[in-house]
């Protein structure tokens, strides 16, 4: 899967033009990483925490999920270039990465149009 910020650098927005079929599939596994419930409240505590990142070990309980699946979601995000992460010790901290959210946004910005 290519990284979201690849992924903009190498793709116009969708409304740009048509997507070739290479550009489509690199679009679609990064869509796919955040076309889930758990994923996207993931993201939105992660992004939301007023430190800027957040414990795995605090991600368990507000999801109700395992550490282990909590963990899997977050390989996912990180494989899809939304999330990184730093390892402390035995806990791994989450944050959003820069610009992630905003790029992937870009990708289906509509063109601007200028009223004559």
């Amino acid at each position: 899967m290519l990284p979201i910020a690849d992924l903009t650098a190498c793709c116009a927005p969708v409304t740009a033009s048509p997507l070739g079929e290479e550009d489509a599939a690199r679009l679609a596994g990064v869509l796919k990483a955040v076309a889930d419930p758990a994923r996207l409240r993931l993201l939105s505590l992660i992004a939301s925490h007023p430190e800027g990142e957040i414990c795995v070990c605090d991600l368990t309980e507000p999801l109700g999920l395992s550490q282990p699946t909590i963990s899997h979601h977050l390989k996912v995000m990180a494989g899809a270039g939304l999330v990184e992460r730093e390892k402390r010790g035995v806990w791994a901290y989450y944050r959003v990465v820069p610009d992630a959210l905003s790029n992937l946004s870009a990708l289906f910005a509509s063109p601007v149009t200028v009223a004559s």
